[in-house]
């Protein structure tokens, strides 16, 4: 029987398999020498999901690389059929002469991500009907209310959340990028985009997240799935 898992459980799972738990899902990469060798890899791997591959499973094809995503998609959140999917698929790479890896230390030029908008507002209620239809975005799984955040419905935009703000904030920009990365590679990130001219502006909730800015103050978040359980 499925089982959802905690973030620490999901993380721990998958670690040994080129996996890692980004945002409710276990994402890994897999790098391929043509369009031909991804698009097989691709089939195989929903051969081996079998009819969970719809429930579970989503697939980026490029020609230099493949990238799949892992999640129970009808509870919004990673169950040990997720694990035993990520396992498989790792496998099936391994089989094909190829790896399944978060591309950490590579040399890629950045490893598997998930990036969020977020977006400061006096009245969520109020504002999130208007991104919800010029976006036509949709509500997630399990989470319709009406302060709640907006996806995709086909997995290609970023999410959309909303942070409340209590007093109004004129001179500061009120939508921001999240960057949730593997959190053995946060550290990384956030050096190469301190010498890159950025400034931390907070670490207090640190490695749940850092607050960096550009040379105009401009905000984003980088993020990991740590620190958010107690």
């Amino acid at each position: 029987m499925e089982q959802m898992l905690s973030r620490r459980e999901a993380s721990e799972a998958v670690q040994d398999y080129g996996w890692r738990f980004l945002l409710g899902t276990l994402r890994t990469s897999v790098r391929v020498r043509s369009l031909a060798q991804a698009m097989g890899l691709a089939a195989d791997t929903v051969a081996v999901c079998g009819d969970d591959a719809d429930r579970h499973l989503r697939v980026d094809v490029r020609p230099d690389r493949v990238v799949f995503t892992l999640q129970s998609w009808d509870r919004a959140a990673v169950t040990t059929r997720d694990v035993e999917l990520a396992r498989q698929i790792s496998a099936t790479a391994d089989r094909a002469g190829l790896l399944a890896e978060p591309e950490i230390g590579t040399g890629a030029q950045r490893s598997v991500q998930v990036l969020e908008i977020a977006i400061d507002a006096l009245n969520i209620a109020g504002i999130r009907p208007f991104w919800k239809a010029v976006l036509g975005y949709t509500d997630e799984a399990g989470a319709e209310g009406p302060e709640d955040p907006l996806i995709d419905p086909v997995g290609q935009g970023p999410a959309i959340w909303f942070q409340q703000m209590d007093r109004a904030r004129p001179q500061r920009n009120r939508i921001h990028f999240d960057i949730c990365v593997p959190h053995d590679e946060a550290s990384r990130r956030i050096e190469t985009a301190l010498a890159a001219g950025g400034r931390l502006v907070s670490a207090a909730r640190a490695p749940a997240f850092w607050v960096l800015a550009d040379l105009e103050g401009n905000e984003a978040c980088m993020t990991t799935w740590q620190g958010r359980d107690g």
